[in-house]
């Protein structure tokens, strides 16, 4: 089954139980065409980044005839900016992916989040994974995402960014993202993968996983990931690394022995801020090093 570790690593099996955390709806911050998403938040742990310097809202792409919303922060006033897509997880882009794209900025980067799940549904508007999944996710085909980040890849080279200096970051479902159009589109120069699966059964929308494209790939990618994860096991883990090594990557590994899924998502109640804080900071020292 596609994405079955955000079934496994999710505590009570659905993030909006009511054993997870204090319910509550979030009003997005980041304008029309994304709805108020429900999430368990820990208001205690909640990370939040103002927009104070920045130019931060919501652009419309039109991509193959679709409105396609993306979430946009940048330095304000500045051009010529290293480019990062920020890929979400199965929620969509919601308040906690539009604050990672304004921690990006303030890094000075022209930071993109784009809604990939927009053609299939709002990801917003469910109650369940199992529910969220089946109607939207499973939907979702590896072309069309590929064919949305190049598009959006495009507009940020005529809107201030420098594509010379593309880096790509996504979280669960994203975090495989991340592998996939680093394969794809050999601009990208960076990537740093977090809790993205890596290996799976082959399918008409998911026709290839990370490891199956490891050999070939050129592109760096740091890998975050917990020990803990009961949905991407430490061996596939061992899958992965066994792959890249039949090429000439450079990507590392970096796991985390008391984390488990989603250690970095600070409005969940697997938030471990240690690992989160220490990941972020590796993620931007790898970002610097391979942009520079």
């Amino acid at each position: 089954m596609p994405h079955q570790e955000d079934f496994d690593s999710l505590v009570g099996k659905s993030v909006f139980s009511e054993g997870n955390a204090r319910r509550t709806f979030i009003q997005t911050a980041i304008g029309a065409g994304f709805a108020a998403t429900a999430l368990p938040v820990m208001a205690q742990t909640m990370v939040t980044t103002d927009s104070e310097g920045l130019s931060a809202g919501v652009v419309m792409l039109s991509i193959n005839g679709q409105q396609v919303p993306v979430y946009r922060a940048q330095p304000e006033g500045k051009s010529n900016l290293p480019v990062v897509l920020v890929i979400s997880e199965i929620f969509g882009v919601h308040e906690h992916i539009a604050d990672v794209a304004r921690r990006f900025a303030k890094q000075g980067y022209l930071a993109l989040a784009p809604d990939l799940f927009v053609r299939q549904g709002d990801a917003g508007k469910y109650t369940s994974i199992a529910e969220l999944i089946k109607e939207v996710v499973s939907k979702v085909p590896d072309v069309q995402v590929m064919a949305d980040l190049d598009a959006v890849v495009s507009w940020a080279k005529d809107h201030g960014g420098n594509t010379e200096q593309l880096a790509i970051t996504g979280f669960c479902w994203g975090g495989r993202i991340t592998w996939m159009y680093a394969a794809h589109n050999p601009q990208v120069k960076v990537g740093a993968a977090w809790y993205g699966r890596l290996v799976g059964a082959p399918s008409a929308l998911s026709p290839q996983n990370p490891v199956d494209i490891a050999a070939n790939l050129k592109t760096p990618i740091l890998g975050l990931y917990g020990a803990k994860d009961s949905g991407i096991p430490l061996e596939t883990i061992e899958q992965m690394k066994i792959a890249l090594a039949k090429g000439v990557n450079k990507s590392e590994f970096k796991v985390y022995a008391d984390s488990g899924h989603a250690f970095f998502a600070d409005y969940r109640p697997s938030y471990v801020e240690a690992d989160a804080k220490d990941g972020w900071q590796q993620c931007l020292a790898w970002f610097k090093r391979h942009l520079a």
